[in-house]
């Protein structure tokens, strides 16, 4: 079975929307497109090792919007992603043809439509690589409602947004979830990785 791992950037208050730059989401009017950046000019050593990590080549698993983005910027700035030209790129959309998968020049790309969720399941229970998804905020709330994601792994950055697309949704499956490996950087950016550990447990504090 292969492994769904959401990896993503996020504020403390979980907003994970356009954290590259205004070109991210050009429909709204989001005004702090490119809140990352200034944490990534002062980063660390230890972060770029978690970075490399980031960055290891696997499938991915992307919306539309996010899907389309990327296939604009990736095919000419690969050598910055190591192997992302070879992986298989795929992309949830109801509106695409695999026509226009095909037309995007991003190679080894392929679509799912229709039962999306089903068709996830029968991934997971495929030969292959881990399957990895960034960004794409409503296929990630999607993952989580139908407890299909096995791994999570977050940065947090040290500030609050109060707007914005966020990762999880009220209608999230409940899971618990085991740290794996953590970093805090000096200006206060947090690495976690998670794997999925069964279901939430409940109690009395004191009991």
């Amino acid at each position: 079975m292969r492994k769904i791992i959401v990896q993503e950037f996020i504020t403390l208050d979980g907003v994970m929307q356009a954290p590259g730059g205004p070109e991210e989401d050009t429909s709204s009017d989001f005004k702090y497109g490119g809140w990352t950046a200034p944490y990534f000019a002062e980063a660390d050593e230890a972060a770029g090792d978690f970075m490399k990590r980031w960055m290891e080549s696997t499938d991915i698993l992307l919306g539309q919007k996010t899907f389309a983005m990327f296939a604009k910027y990736w095919p000419e700035h690969a050598d910055m992603w190591p192997g992302i030209l070879d992986v298989t790129k795929y992309v949830v959309s109801d509106s695409m043809s695999q026509s226009d998968v095909d037309n995007s020049g991003w190679k080894n790309s392929t679509l799912i439509t229709g039962d999306v969720v089903g068709r996830i399941k029968e991934l997971k229970n495929s030969e292959g690589s881990d399957i990895k998804v960034h960004v794409s905020s409503i296929l990630a709330q999607t993952l989580f409602e139908h407890d299909l994601v096995d791994e999570l792994c977050l940065i947090t950055f040290p500030i609050v947004l109060g707007t914005g697309k966020r990762l999880f949704a009220e209608n999230s499956a409940p899971a618990a979830f085991t740290m794996t490996d953590s970093l805090v950087t000096s200006n206060g950016v947090i690495f976690a990785y998670y794997k999925r550990a069964g279901e939430v447990k409940t109690g009395t504090i004191g009991a």
